[in-house]
Parts: C-alpha cells; sequence; structure tokens
C-alpha cells in the first residue's frame, strides 16, 4: 500500500525542483502547521461507550483560512489526512481562491452507525476541534460518507459552543441552513469548463470526441449530462459495479432512468456491459475517472488509449502511472485544477454567509466560470514554460502562489 503522505512530498520535490524553490519554504512545506488527533467517545444506542478517533489536519493557511472535508471511513489515517490537506492546499492555490489546505476524518463504518450514533459523534468530533475551526480559522466541509444534515449537526454544535452565529463555519450545508445554490454540479461544471478550454488548445470539436466516464455519482453523473448538451459523445459510464458501452454512442436518458429503476447498469438493450477496469482502457478519446483513487495505476497505464484524461475524481492515477502516461503523449489534467468547482464554490458559500449574501444558481456557475478558464490558462502555460505535465506545472502555479505569501 502507497504511503499517500510519501507520494505528496514526492510531488511537492518534484515541483520545487523544477521552480528552484527556496530550500526554507520548501522546509517548511513539508509538514502541516498543526495535526490534531483526538479520542472520540460516542454512547451507542445499546448503552456501550465506543471510542472512535478522529483527525484534523491544517496544511499552511498563507493564502487564507484552512479548508477542507471530514470523512467517515475505516481506511482514514494520520497520512492520509495530511497527504490531502496538502492537496487541498495545493488545490486552492491553483484555482487561486483565498484558502488553505485543510482535512479531517474519524476511523469508522458509518454505515454501521444508527443515525442518533451519527449525530452524537458528529457533535463530539466538533467538541473536541472546535477551538481550532472558525470561519476565520479553519472551514471544514463534507467528505467521504458526510452529508448536508451532518454538516449542520456539526455547525449547530460549533455554534453552541462559541454562544453565537458563525454560519461560515461550515460549507456543504443544506440550502436551509446556508448552503450554496449550484454546489450539488459545481464539481462537473468546473471540469466542463476546464474541458471546453483543453478542446480549444486541442483543436478538438466535441462532435468528434468520445468520452468514456468511469463513475456515475454526484460528479461523474453530472459530467455525462453536461458534456452530452455540450455536443460530445458520451460513450461509456458505469457505477461501482461496472459499466456499458457503446461506440456510437449512448441514450443517457434511458441509462439514468433505468440505473433509477433498477439501481443497477445490467440489462440494457443495445449496450455492451463492460467491468471498471475494461471502461479506462476503451478507445475514447477523454477518459474522465470520477470514482475512486488509484484507478490508473503502473499494471494498466500502458493499455489507456485515451489521449486526454480529466482527472474529475481525488488521485486516480498513481505517481508510477503518471511517468508512463507522460512518456505516452497522453494529456492529463490533474484533480487539483479538474475538479476544484466544487471547492471553488465551497468557498463562495464561506464567502457568502460571512458576508449574509445569497446567490442564485446562476450568478454561481457564472462566477465559477472565469475563475477555472483563467486557471487552466495558467497551469498551461506554465506548462508550456517549463515542458512538464500538467500536474507538476498545477503544482508549481500553486506553490509560487502560496510561497509568494510565506514569511520566514
Amino acid at each position: 500500500m502507497q504511503n499517500p503522505f510519501e507520494n505528496a512530498l514526492k510531488q511537492l520535490e518534484k515541483a520545487a525542483n523544477i521552480m528552484n524553490l527556496d530550500k526554507n519554504i520548501h522546509a517548511i512545506l513539508k509538514q502541516p502547521d498543526r495535526v490534531l488527533t483526538v479520542a472520540v467517545p460516542v454512547r451507542m444506542d445499546d448503552g456501550e461507550v465506543k471510542v472512535f478517533t478522529g483527525f484534523r489536519s491544517q496544511y499552511n493557511d498563507s493564502l487564507g483560512p484552512y479548508k477542507g472535508g471530514i470523512r467517515y471511513h475505516e481506511n482514514v489515517s494520520l497520512d492520509e489526512v495530511r497527504a490531502l490537506s496538502f492537496w487541498m492546499m495545493v488545490k486552492c492555490a491553483t484555482v487561486n481562491i483565498p484558502m488553505g489546505g485543510g482535512k479531517g476524518g474519524i476511523i469508522v463504518d458509518s454505515k454501521k452507525l444508527s443515525e442518533g450514533e451519527l449525530e452524537r459523534m458528529s457533535r463530539e468530533y466538533i467538541r473536541k476541534i472546535w477551538r481550532e475551526i472558525g470561519s476565520d480559522k479553519d472551514v471544514p466541509a463534507p467528505d467521504m460518507y458526510t452529508t448536508p444534515k451532518i454538516m449542520g449537526w456539526m455547525r449547530d454544535e460549533y455554534e453552541k459552543l462559541i454562544g453565537k452565529s458563525d454560519p461560515g463555519v461550515i460549507t456543504g450545508k443544506a440550502i436551509a441552513d446556508g448552503g450554496s445554490e449550484g454546489r450539488e454540479q459545481a464539481t462537473a461544471q468546473g471540469g466542463v469548463y476546464v474541458t471546453r478550454e483543453l478542446m480549444k488548445k486541442m483543436n478538438w470539436r466535441a462532435a468528434d470526441t468520445k468520452v468514456a466516464i468511469q463513475g456515475m455519482g454526484n460528479v461523474g453523473g453530472f459530467m455525462a449530462k453536461l458534456l452530452a448538451k455540450d455536443g460530445f459523445k458520451i460513450v461509456a459510464l458505469s457505477d461501482s459495479k461496472g459499466g456499458v458501452y457503446n461506440p456510437d454512442g449512448l441514450d443517457l436518458d434511458t441509462i439514468f432512468v433505468h440505473k433509477e429503476k433498477t439501481g443497477s447498469l445490467t440489462g440494457i438493450d443495445g449496450v455492451q456491459n463492460v467491468s471498471n477496469a475494461e471502461l479506462l482502457e476503451l478507445p475514447v478519446d477523454i477518459l474522465v475517472p470520477s470514482a475512486m483513487e488509484n484507478q490508473i495505476t503502473v499494471d494498466n497505464a500502458a493499455n489507456i488509449k485515451a489521449k486526454v484524461i480529466v482527472e474529475m475524481a481525488n488521485g486516480p492515477t498513481t505517481p508510477e502511472a503518471d511517468e508512463i502516461l507522460s512518456q505516452r503523449g497522453t494529456v492529463l489534467v490533474p484533480d487539483v485544477l479538474a475538479n476544484a468547482g466544487g471547492v471553488t464554490v465551497s468557498c463562495f458559500e464561506w464567502e457568502q454567509n460571512v458576508k449574509n449574501l445569497k446567490w442564485s444558481e446562476d450568478e454561481v456557475l457564472t462566477k465559477l466560470k472565469p475563475i477555472m478558464v483563467a486557471a487552466f490558462n495558467e497551469v498551461w502555460e506554465t506548462k508550456e514554460k517549463y515542458n512538464v505535465p500538467m500536474r507538476t506545472a498545477a503544482f508549481v502555479k500553486a506553490i509560487e502562489r502560496v510561497a509568494g505569501k510565506i514569511k520566514i
């Protein structure tokens, strides 16, 4: 099992060497400012107390308050939250929003908890970290197996503890609780803005471009619908169990209705069923991994036929696979740029809460577009300047921004 934090430090070193980063700043960026490890005792429904372990990693607030999700998962670890908080710092700086990097989590299989146990755990976690968060300090958000409802409990608990309202302390809230319009599709919409810019650089037409999308959850599902609306030919789509493929293009309406009715993608006429692994190797122009991390590895990178990869999942490509794809001339738009629409609209939610504003969905998506377009073009220029892959270019651009604000 690869250590995610070691991977993050390798990426930092690569960018530092290319940009000739000051060695003192490099030393500062090798570790988070602060990592909290907390015991989270929860009275279970049977009266027994179970103690869960929770974390919050805060990675450099030179650009603004720490920002990042809280995940509930059995595999949450110290190295994972440190790595994810580092990548959040890079992501926020890549799209030039005034936020640093943060990430938190609890080691738990949340599916085994009742709603009452889940609420008590969420509130207890906030009781353990509340002194280190706040709209001017650290702004958590949902991540794996956390929801707008859980964010509502956390905000409520935090406000009880401080004795006043601070709606900007948590983003990803339900709209009724101060969440932002447009948040649901923001990640996919940001990815579409970036894909459109890439098409201009490649001199491609949407109608001639075949796309395979791994994952049809919130991100992949919206991405498929939005790209189809733009005229792209969506030829493959999958969920966690497997996918469907038609080289002439899928009828998305039929597929989404079938999935809604049956919970599965099997039994659809006129399509070929493919596994998630097979989907990655289909003969397409653009591959969009939007499911889990570590999907493109040293084992399958050489078999990938797509000329372009747009990473909508976090960390779908391992560093070794990156090297193989780069040597093959594959253009890869990295997660820290491609899927940054989500954190950008989280930043908008924070801004609306702090300034007591309310923007419509149209306003949100209109504000998102120039941010994503500018970030894409800056990363592309950096790629051309240093003759490096786009991931390295994004890291260089982000670290330039952060380094410019660090006071030694």
